[in-house]
C-alpha cells in the first residue's frame, strides 16, 4: 500500500481550508476562464443570483436556494457551456431602512434628527458591513460566483436603468399619480404594495354605536340606527351610512341623515350595492379616506374624504379632543365616552384577521394618499399571451406554480410604487407650485430649465428596481451588446414560491415590456426550510438555523449535501441534525473508500479506462452500472430532480461501489495475480464518480482528486474539469445480471447464516442447484468470489444436487442454494419460514396473474412494459414451484431424526 496524507477521519475544517480563496484567486468562476472545457463554440448557461437583502446575516433559506444555483452552474460549466453566474444584493428598501432606523433608536435619534442626506450615508456604511459578511457566508458555502461582474440594486447602472423604465413607462400611460385609499405602515410611515401586508388573527371587537336621526325619524321605534364597527377612531371620517337599495327593511330611510356620535356632524344614510343585506345589520358606515370599499362607494357617491389620522397612526384635528392620541389609546378613550354618552349599545370581543407590515410588524392603516401607481392590466396581459406561446414562455417547475401565477395576474391590482422613505431610487419626477392650483409636473432625471422645481422626494418599491435583475445587471439599456447580448435571457431563477408575486411576475411583465423576450427560460421553485416539527423557522419560536454554525460543525459540503437531496421541487424541507449526521456520514463513507482506493494505487495508476479484455466480472458489472448512474444523474439534473439525482449517487455509492465492488477487488489487490486492470478500474471509477459529486460537494472532492495517482497531488482545478458522459462501450446488461446473480446468491448465503446463527467462522457447506447452463457457468468461473464472500467449506454447482433432508434453504432466481446445517437448525422453524416464504412468493404470482389478466394493462401498456411483467410472473412461480418443493421435502422428513 502507498503511503498517503489523507487522515484517517473526514476533517471538513482541514479539507475547505484556503480552497474557496484559491478559486477565486484564479477567477475560475468567470466565463473567460472556461476554455479548456468549452467547445469552439461553447453555448451560454447564465443564471444572476436573486439578489439577498442587505438587512442581516444568510438563513438557511438563502443557503438552500444559493446551493440549487451552484449545482447546476457548476455542472454545466463542467458540461463544456459558457457559464456566468452574476452575483449581487438588493438594497431592500423599507427594511434596511427600518434596521437602521431600530438601531439609531436604540442611541436615542431618528432620522429626521440626521436628515436625508446624513441618514443615507448611515444606510450605506450598514449597507458595506452586511455586504462583506454575506459575500463571506457565500464563500463559506463554496458558491462559484462572478464577482468580477457583483452588483447592487442600488449601484449607477441600475439607477439608470430604473429611471428610464419609470420615465418609459409614464410616457406610455402605464405610470400615473393620483389620490387612493393605499396599504400604509404608521412606524415606517409608508405605503406598502398589497402583497407586502400579511395577515394575521388578533383579538378585536365590534363596538355597536347609536347614530341618532337628525329630524325626529324613529326606526323599529327607535330613533337611532345601529352600526357595528371594529374601528371607532375611524368615526370621525364617517361620510355616509349605506344601505343595499333592494333592502326593504330600509328603503324609507334612504336619504335621511342622522348624526356622527360625539361630534354630531351630519352624514346622509345612502343605497349602495356594495352593502350585505344579510351581514350583521345590514347597515356600513361609509369612511372613504381609511377604507377601501368605501373609498370606491365615495367615488360613486361624490361623497367627502376626511383623512382623520397622521403618518405616524395619531389622530388629527378632525378626530376633536382626540387630537395626537395614538390611534389604539384613541380607540379606547372613544369606546369609554360612547358608553358615558349612552352611545353604545354593546361590545362584542372577536378574533379576526387584521394586516401587518411585512416588515416591521405593526398593524397596516387603510389610508387615503396619493402615490404613483402602475397600471398592472396591460403589462399582465401581455405576460398572460406570452405563457400561451411555447417559444416564449418561461417554464415554472413544478408545473403547477404556473396556474397560481396567472390566477394572480388575471386578477392583478393597480402597483403602488413610491414609498415615503429616504433609502432606495428616488423617484425621477420634479413638482413646480406644488399643492396648488398651479402645480406642473415633470417625469424626468433632470429638473427642467428656470426656477423652482423640486424632485419629488418618495423613493421608488424596491421590487421595481429587482424586478429588471436579469437584464439591467447584464449592462442594459446603456450596453446592449457584451453579457446583455451573449447571456440574456437567463437560463434559470431558482427562488421561493413565497416570492413568486413579488418578485418572479414583475421581472417577467418588465422583462417582456423592456427587452421583448422572457427574461428567463426556467423557474425553478422550491418550497420553504422548517424545523423536524414542521414549523417555519422564527426568532419568536427560537428555532432558527444559522448556516454557518452548520458548516462550523458538519461541513459545506454535508449541509448543500442536506439541502440538494433532501427535498422535491416545490415542496417545503425539513432541518434536523440527524439528518446532518446523515450527510457527514456519507462523506466519511466516501472519504473512507477513496483513501483505500487511492491506497491500493501504484503512483503511475492513470484514470483512464483499461483495456476492456483484461476485465474481470465485476469490473464490467461496475463499469456498466456507472454508465448507467451518469444517465440517471444527468437525467434528473436536466428536470431539476435532485433528490432523485441524489439517491442515485448515495445507492451507487455505498452500495456498489464501496460494499460490493472495493470488497471484490480485494481479492486481487492481495493476490499474485496482474492488479493493473483492476487498479486502473478502481481510479476510473474513483475519478468519474468525484465528477458526478463535484458540482453537489466541491470541496472534498477536490481534496480527494487531487490525492490520485494522475494528480500526484498537484493543484489542478477540479472546478473546471470535463462532466462524465455516457459511453455506450460500457453498457453491459449482460454483465450486470450476470453480476446480481452473484449478488442475489451471497445475499441468500448470508440470510442462511444469519438465520442458523452461523457466523462466517463456521464451516458450511454450500449447495447450488440449477438448470441453468448460463447461471452454472456465470458462478463456475466466478467461483472465487463465492469463496471469498459466502465463506463455504465446500462448494457443488451442478443441475442436479441431491439436497439432504435436513438444509436450510434460499430460491433466488434461476437457482436453489441448499446449505447442510443439521446440527444448527431447528427444522421446526425451517419450515415456518419456508411457508411464509410460500404465502409471500404465491402472493407475487397472483399479483401478476391480476395485472396480465386484465386487458386494460395488456392492451395499453407499453409492449416491453408487459413483456416484463410476463417475465416477473415466470421467476415469482419458478421460486413458488421450487420453495413449495423444498417445504414437502422437510415436511416428508420432519421426524426422520
Amino acid at each position: 500500500m502507498r503511503d498517503i496524507d489523507m487522515s484517517t477521519k473526514y476533517d471538513p475544517t482541514s479539507v475547505e481550508a484556503g480552497r474557496y480563496d484559491n478559486w477565486q484567486s484564479k477567477k475560475l468562476f468567470a466565463p473567460e476562464s472556461n476554455k479548456e472545457i468549452q467547445g469552439n463554440e461553447p453555448e451560454p448557461y447564465s443564471i444572476v443570483i436573486p439578489p439577498p437583502n442587505v438587512t442581516g446575516k444568510l438563513h438557511l433559506g438563502h443557503a438552500w436556494d444559493t446551493t440549487l444555483q451552484d449545482m447546476i452552474i457548476r455542472q454545466k460549466r463542467m458540461q463544456g457551456f459558457d457559464t456566468l453566474w452574476l452575483p449581487g444584493m438588493d438594497h431592500a428598501g423599507i427594511a434596511t431602512q427600518a434596521k437602521v432606523e431600530q438601531r439609531l433608536r436604540g442611541e436615542g435619534v431618528s432620522r429626521y434628527d440626521l436628515g436625508r442626506e446624513k441618514f443615507v450615508e448611515q444606510v450605506w456604511d450598514w449597507k458595506n458591513e452586511y455586504a462583506t459578511t454575506i459575500k463571506q457566508q457565500w464563500g463559506k458555502m463554496g458558491l462559484s460566483l462572478d464577482f468580477d461582474r457583483e452588483r447592487f440594486t442600488l449601484d449607477e447602472g441600475l439607477n439608470k436603468a430604473v429611471n428610464k423604465v419609470f420615465i418609459d413607462l409614464y410616457n406610455k400611460g402605464l405610470i400615473y399619480r393620483g389620490e387612493y385609499i393605499i396599504n400604509w405602515d404608521p412606524q415606517a410611515r409608508t405605503a406598502l404594495s398589497d402583497i407586502e401586508v400579511i395577515y394575521q388573527d388578533d383579538a378585536g371587537a365590534f363596538y355597536h354605536v347609536k347614530y341618532p336621526f337628525t329630524d325626529g325619524t324613529t326606526f323599529d321605534g327607535k330613533d337611532y340606527i345601529e352600526i357595528a364597527t371594529t374601528r371607532p377612531e375611524t368615526m370621525f371620517g364617517d361620510v355616509a351610512v349605506a344601505v343595499h337599495p333592494s333592502d326593504e327593511r330600509y328603503k324609507d330611510l334612504i336619504g335621511k341623515k342622522v348624526l356622527v356620535p360625539l361630534v354630531g356632524r351630519e352624514i346622509p344614510i345612502i343605497a349602495d350595492e356594495y352593502v350585505e343585506k344579510d351581514f350583521g345589520t345590514g347597515m356600513v358606515k361609509i369612511t372613504p379616506a381609511h377604507d377601501p370599499n368605501d373609498f370606491q362607494v365615495g367615488n360613486r357617491h361624490d361623497l367627502e374624504r376626511i383623512n382623520t389620522m397622521t403618518e405616524d397612526g395619531h389622530l388629527n384635528e378632525f378626530a376633536g379632543k382626540y387630537n395626537g392620541m395614538d390611534r389604539f389609546d384613541a380607540r379606547k378613550a372613544i369606546a369609554a365616552d360612547l358608553e358615558a354618552g349612552d352611545y353604545m349599545l354593546k361590545v362584542d370581543p372577536i378574533v379576526h384577521s387584521v394586516g401587518h407590515s411585512e416588515r416591521t410588524g405593526v398593524q397596516v392603516e387603510s389610508r387615503l394618499s396619493t402615490q404613483w401607481f402602475v397600471k398592472m392590466e396591460p403589462l399582465a396581459k401581455q405576460i398572460l399571451d406570452m405563457q400561451k406561446n411555447d417559444d416564449e414562455k418561461v417554464e415554472f417547475v413544478p408545473a403547477r406554480f404556473e396556474d397560481t401565477f396567472s390566477r394572480w395576474m388575471e386578477n392583478i391590482r393597480d402597483w403602488v410604487i413610491s414609498r415615503q422613505l429616504w433609502w432606495g431610487h428616488q423617484i425621477p419626477a420634479w413638482y413646480k407650485n406644488k399643492g396648488t392650483d398651479k402645480e406642473e409636473l415633470y417625469v424626468g432625471t433632470e429638473a427642467p430649465a428656470g426656477d423652482g422645481w423640486e424632485r419629488d422626494p418618495d423613493v421608488l418599491d424596491t421590487w421595481f428596481s429587482s424586478a429588471l435583475w436579469p437584464f439591467s445587471t447584464m449592462g442594459w439599456p446603456e450596453k446592449l451588446d457584451g453579457d446583455f447580448a451573449r447571456y440574456y435571457p437567463t437560463n434559470t431563477l431558482v427562488t421561493g414560491y413565497d416570492i413568486i408575486f413579488f418578485w418572479v411576475a414583475r421581472m417577467m411583465f418588465q422583462g417582456k415590456e423592456f427587452t421583448g423576450q422572457r427574461p428567463f427560460k426556467n423557474v425553478l421553485i422550491h418550497g420553504l426550510i422548517r424545523d423536524g416539527e414542521g414549523r417555519k423557522m422564527s426568532k419568536s419560536l427560537g428555532n432558527g438555523v444559522d448556516p454557518m454554525d452548520v458548516i462550523e460543525k458538519y461541513g459545506a459540503d454535508a449541509l448543500r449535501w442536506f439541502l440538494v437531496t433532501g427535498s422535491t421541487p416545490g415542496q417545503d424541507l425539513r432541518f434536523t441534525y440527524e439528518k446532518m449526521d446523515s450527510a457527514w456520514n456519507f462523506i466519511n463513507k466516501i472519504w473512507n473508500a477513496s483513501r483505500y482506493v487511492i491506497m491500493n494505487l501504484d503512483e503511475d495508476t492513470p484514470s483512464t479506462l483499461p483495456d476492456m479484455s483484461q476485465l474481470t466480472l465485476a469490473d464490467q458489472w461496475i463499469l456498466s452500472r456507472l454508465n448507467t448512474v451518469v444517465t440517471n444523474v444527468t437525467r434528473n439534473f436536466d428536470k431539476f430532480e435532485f433528490g432523485e439525482a441524489g439517491r442515485e449517487l448515495y445507492n451507487f455509492i455505498w452500495s456498489d461501489f464501496a460494499d460490493w465492488y472495493i470488497e471484490m477487488t480485494k481479492e486481487t489487490l492481495n493476490g499474485d495475480q496482474d492488479k493493473a486492470p483492476v487498479q486502473q478500474t478502481l481510479a476510473y471509477v474513483l475519478d468519474q464518480t468525484l465528477r458526478l459529486l463535484q458540482p453537489i460537494m466541491p470541496f472534498v472532492t477536490e481534496a480527494i482528486w487531487q490525492e490520485m495517482p494522475a494528480q500526484n497531488g498537484s493543484e489542478a482545478d477540479f472546478a473546471i474539469v470535463k462532466y462524465p458522459v455516457v459511453r455506450e462501450e460500457l453498457s453491459n446488461p449482460d454483465a450486470e445480471q450476470a453480476f446480481k446473480s452473484l449478488q442475489d446468491l451471497i445475499v441468500a448465503v448470508r440470510n442462511i447464516r444469519a438465520e442458523a446463527n452461523a457466523p462466517m467462522s463456521t464451516p458450511i457447506d454450500l449447495m447450488i442447484q440449477t438448470t441453468d447452463d448460463n447461471l452454472k457457468h456465470i458462478f463456475e468461473t466466478n467461483a472465487d468470489y463465492i469463496n471469498r464472500f459466502a465463506h463455504p467449506k465446500t462448494l457443488i454447482i451442478s443441475d442436479d444436487v441431491q439436497a439432504p433432508n435436513l438444509a436450510m434453504s434460499q430460491v433466488i432466481s434461476g437457482a436453489e442454494i441448499y446449505v447442510p446445517l443439521a446440527e444448527l437448525i431447528d427444522i421446526d422453524e425451517e419450515i415456518t419460514r419456508l411457508q411464509t416464504e410460500v404465502k409471500k412468493f404465491a402472493g407475487e404470482v397472483k399479483r401478476a396473474e391480476g395485472k396480465l389478466g386484465n386487458d386494460k394493462f395488456v392492451s395499453g401498456a407499453p409492449e416491453a412494459v408487459v413483456a416484463a411483467e410476463k417475465e416477473k410472473l415466470a421467476d415469482w412461480q419458478a421460486k413458488l414451484n421450487a420453495t413449495e418443493e423444498r417445504l414437502q421435502t422437510l415436511k416428508a422428513n420432519q421426524y426422520k431424526l
